[in-house]
């Protein structure tokens, strides 16, 4: 099984973190991860045009079961990749660190919202999704 991570891109890799850690909390359960900004730009290594960088963007979340968006901090990008997955019936798992807020449009396109400390406290509610998920 393979989540696509829609996160927030920041140039200077500042939530590299909590990508590894969402990344490792799916590991945890089961589930292989792609992270854009980790797997394919390689920590701002490997630098795409934009419309090279959606397309594979597109093609990454097709071969995926699910998205997981961590809307801590908001991104137009996590809006295009959720809109698309949501597009393409590809279920949507949406996480956020406690206090940032969840769009009613993300909200509407949701299939699972949980809120964390740490990314380590969605490994509960993250086996419960998988073990749910019709694959």
């Amino acid at each position: 099984m393979r989540a696509y991570i829609a996160i927030k891109y920041h140039p200077d890799s500042r939530n590299r973190e909590r990508i590894a850690a969402l990344s490792d909390t799916l590991q945890a359960v089961g589930v292989e991860s792609l992270c854009i900004a980790r797997d394919v730009e390689r920590w701002g290594q490997v630098h795409l045009d934009v419309r090279t960088l959606m397309e594979r963007s597109f093609e990454e979340i097709d071969a995926s079961d699910f998205l997981l968006v961590d809307l801590s901090e908001k991104g137009v990008g996590i809006g295009i990749e959720a809109g698309y997955a949501y597009a393409r019936g590809i279920p949507i798992f949406t996480v956020a660190e406690e206090g940032a807020e969840i769009s009613a449009t993300l909200r509407g396109i949701s299939r699972e919202i949980h809120p964390y400390r740490e990314p380590g406290d969605l490994r509960p509610a993250l086996e419960a999704w998988v073990r749910t998920l019709d694959l």
